[in-house]
């Protein structure tokens, strides 16, 4: 699919566009750099000799001229990044679906990040973005990459020191479930107080053993943990079909997902190790495989709407 995309005839001319404004930036940006370099070994080795002011100015007709070029490029390098999203994701979005758009600067507000109850240890630090929206028959959902961190602190012998934690470092999913549901369920990774260990440690609604709910499903059970506040609900939501359909869909993640039910929303968790729709500056936007992760995890988003049935419609909201 990547490929196809690529070889488009509509979408070649503003690559080939990209391609020089971004070998334009990374020629100012090896300048700009290059000179502050050598303007800092020219200070090092004055220095060095004991020829301090004769190091300072030398190395700063070398330092400043750099980071004027730097400078000025940024807002290039800025553009070049937001036209490749705009352009280029907005454009490979539109081949999967023309419902697909895209808002870089927006994406999952905090408060509905720690609405969803899937995280419950609240963010010291917060950033999303790349906000994408989409609709499959009248199931309305979207995305958005979000990185939450939680700081601890601790007293060493240099002082004191700031420790930073990921809470989530991947992409939230969240679509309308068709249902106002009247209690809160949620589906957590059997393991993740080895590999998750942030999340769920200070809920904001206190689950506890009471809260199990017992499943007969022993492939689900292996992989996750069920807490309601409404067991019967929670059976009626997690059928033998929708627990194999989860199943199903964590075996394509490279993490364990996480889910909620909250409302009349489904809310999923997906942690990462790749920050996705970012303009390459380092590497060239002509080769085939350019968008080949961008493509497949945009796909895999999609389909989860498919593999959740979440546009069967099988409710009716009250």
């Amino acid at each position: 699919m990547a490929q196809d995309f690529i070889s488009n005839p509509q979408i070649q001319p503003v690559l080939a566009e990209l391609e020089t404004l971004r070998k334009k930036i990374v020629s100012k940006q090896t300048q700009g750099w290059g000179a502050i370099a050598f303007g800092i070994l020219l200070l090092i080795i004055a220095v060095a000799y004991s020829a301090v002011i004769i190091g300072v100015v030398v190395g700063a007709a070398a330092i400043i001229p750099g980071v004027v070029i730097l400078y000025k490029i940024s807002d290039e390098g800025a553009l070049y990044k937001s036209r490749f999203k705009h352009e280029i994701i907005g454009a490979a979005l539109s081949s999967i679906d023309q419902n697909l758009t895209i808002n870089p600067n927006n994406g999952i507000a905090e408060e509905e990040f720690k609405f969803s109850q899937l995280f419950t240890q609240e963010p010291d630090r917060y950033h999303t973005e790349d906000l994408i929206t989409g609709k499959i028959d009248k199931t309305a959902f979207y995305f958005a990459e979000v990185h939450a961190e939680y700081k601890t602190e601790t007293q060493g012998k240099n002082g004191r020191q700031t420790h930073w934690h990921d809470i989530l470092k991947g992409i939230v999913f969240t679509a309308d479930f068709n249902k106002n549901f009247n209690g809160i369920t949620v589906i957590r990774p059997k393991d993740f107080g080895a590999t998750l260990g942030a999340w769920f440690s200070k809920n904001v609604y206190s689950f506890g053993n009471k809260n199990v709910v017992e499943l007969e499903n022993d492939g689900f059970n292996k992989n996750f943990v069920v807490y309601s506040t409404d067991q019967i609900e929670a059976r009626y939501i997690l059928t033998p079909a929708l627990m194999e359909k989860i199943n199903d869909l964590n075996s394509r993640s490279a993490y364990t997902v996480s889910l909620s039910f909250i409302d009349s929303r489904t809310y999923i968790a997906f942690p990462l190790d790749h920050n996705y729709f970012e303009a390459p500056v380092f590497k060239s936007l002509l080769k085939p495989d350019l968008l080949k992760n961008d493509m497949a995890i945009l796909g895999f988003m999609y389909d989860i709407v498919h593999e959740l049935d979440l546009n069967t419609r099988i409710w009716t909201k009250q």
